[in-house]
């Protein structure tokens, strides 16, 4: 059976209120998706992470040098691509659905890319965007995205 996959993007910095909101976040996720992947650095994918490692999910990070130990320490799985910021297609095609974050110009491209690809993108106080799925809270933006990954094909 295929394994479930969510991607959360979001700024490699963020205030206190978006960690808090990113770290509940990845524990809830971390009960209807198998995989999570991010960008692997701090902010958000930090954040997330911890949530999501403390729920008891496996956690693959694609972060854009070749360095692991730029890495944060929750990633069980470090893919060190040296592409900069091109990694973000790798990082959004390896997921079943996408949440987004409050981030800048790199999470933006990510939910474009989402877009472009037919990947079905939340956005969970970040970007409103038409074909974006808009949510104001984590219960509600965990519960979307079970319904999709509930879709997913084994």
């Amino acid at each position: 059976m295929r394994k479930k996959v969510v991607s959360v993007i979001g700024g490699r910095t963020c205030s206190v209120e978006v960690e808090q909101i990113a770290q509940n976040l990845g524990k809830k996720l971390a009960k209807v998706a198998d995989i999570l992947v991010c960008g692997g650095l701090s902010g958000t994918m930090e954040t997330t992470c911890q949530g999501f490692k403390a729920g008891g999910g496996l956690i693959i990070g694609i972060i854009p040098s070749y360095d692991k130990n730029e890495a944060n320490p929750y990633l069980d799985i470090v893919i060190p691509t040296g592409l900069g910021l091109a990694r973000n297609v790798l990082v959004v095609k390896s997921a079943d659905v996408v949440i987004a974050l409050p981030g800048e110009a790199g999470t933006l491209s990510e939910i474009a890319y989402a877009l472009q690809f037919g990947i079905p993108i939340i956005s969970l106080n970040s970007w409103d965007i038409p074909g974006v799925i808009k949510v104001g809270t984590v219960d509600e933006a965990v519960e979307k995205a079970r319904q999709i990954l509930n879709e997913v094909k084994s």
